[in-house]
């Protein structure tokens, strides 16, 4: 048995603790393995995790066609940059257009999703020659320069001070809120077509389809924010030209999270307009697009394919919403596919501290009464029944 196997959760929580700069309030368990929708600890215990670390394990953990994908490449090569051609990258960004919106047909991989947010805000002010960027209130972009100064959440923007200049704050759902701010010095709109860490908001597909026009109006670069949404969680591959959306397809799609199944990828979906605007070292990445990255995200896409994730989404959301209806604490369930938001009237947090203890997995949102799910593609009614049971026990 290895070292890793013996040690005990007092020895990791101790070791993190000294050498690790203190981030996330952490969960009192350490995972060791995963299979499928579920964490083994090491100790042992079995988790069913309906959070996917932050949306990551979109394919489930360790799918057989991505780790095989992975070590195949590793026995290869590791890594080398843009410098040089590579027929795993290539494979890799032709199956990812291959599945987005027509319009969408050059992809740039970088490393993260706020990398990729970041990058697409640069192409939008580099395609205008303007510098503004609106986005909204709830939204969330990540955690570096500009994605945190756009970012109207919270205490984060707080936190990125001194902010880049430039950002203008509108009104998620309300195109009013638009108008008044849109003028001829905006580069760019940006938005999570549902905003995750806010409580799962949702907007009416009208407003996408007043954002375009506007942008249209006004020469502004429309960009999705899909480092949650994509890779299949709203039951589509994309929110971007779904009906849920209006089939409004933006300028630029950025991803990240489930894009690499765990391994650390993100990606811009550019239009044939944003590509011709950008030229040779206007835009740059040592990692990304390195060839481990590229084998996760042509495997991950192929598992989701192979078992048919998409239409296991949509149909195992009809289910747990249905069986959510049976619980009278639940007020609403908000968001759609495997981005889910259950509001209580009560605050979330006891509730999410209590299905731990139960072996649930599930994670909170800055709307305190909001618990949020984000599981795995591959989650099973079965596993539904588990999780409602648990809820049920808590609740009550």
């Amino acid at each position: 048995m290895s070292a890793q196997m013996t040690t005990s959760f007092k020895d990791i929580f101790a070791s993190e603790e000294q050498f690790q700069l203190a981030t996330y309030k952490k969960m009192p368990i350490a995972a060791e393995r995963g299979e499928g929708v579920w964490i083994y600890t090491s100790d042992g215990t079995k988790y069913l995790d309906l959070y996917g670390g932050h949306a990551v394990a979109g394919t489930g953990h360790c799918h057989p066609l991505v780790v095989a994908a992975i070590r195949s490449q590793a026995e290869k090569l590791l890594f080398y940059s843009n410098l040089v051609y590579s027929e795993t990258r290539a494979r890799a960004a032709e199956k990812l257009i291959s599945i987005s919106p027509n319009s969408l047909t050059k992809a740039f991989f970088c490393n993260s999703g706020t990398e990729a947010n970041e990058n697409a805000m640069r192409m939008a002010r580099m395609h205008t020659g303007r510098e503004k960027i609106i986005t909204f209130s709830g939204g969330f972009h990540g955690r570096t320069a500009d994605a945190i100064s756009a970012t109207f959440l919270g205490k984060y923007r707080e936190i990125g001070k001194p902010n880049v200049p430039g950002h203008i704050e509108a009104e998620f759902g309300n195109i009013n809120s638009v108008r008044d701010v849109v003028d001829e010095t905006v580069a760019g709109i940006m938005l999570e077509p549902i905003q995750s860490m806010a409580g799962v908001r949702t907007a009416n597909a009208n407003f996408f389809r007043d954002l375009k026009t506007i942008c249209d109006e006004h020469g502004i670069i429309l960009i999705y924010d899909e480092v949650q949404t994509g890779v299949g969680r709203t039951g589509t591959w994309f929110f971007a030209g779904s009906a849920a959306g209006d089939g409004v397809v933006p300028d630029i799609v950025t991803l990240a999270k489930a894009l690499g199944s765990g391994i650390p990828v993100g990606a811009c979906l550019v239009s044939d307009r944003i590509a011709g605007s950008i030229k040779e070292n206007d835009l740059g990445t040592t990692f990304g697009g390195g060839m481990i990255a590229m084998a996760a995200v042509e495997a991950t896409l192929a598992a989701i394919e192979h078992d048919q994730m998409l239409t296991n989404v949509q149909a195992v959301e009809s289910y747990l919403r249905e069986q959510l209806k049976q619980i009278e604490q639940v007020v609403a369930v908000h968001g759609l596919g495997f981005l889910l938001g259950i509001e209580f009237a009560q605050k979330a947090a006891p509730i999410h501290q209590a299905l731990l203890e139960e072996k649930v997995i599930s994670g909170t949102s800055s709307n305190p009464n909001v618990l949020r799910l984000l599981p795995p593609l591959s989650l099973q009614r079965e596993e539904v029944d588990v999780f409602i049971s648990a809820l049920t026990q808590v609740v009550q």
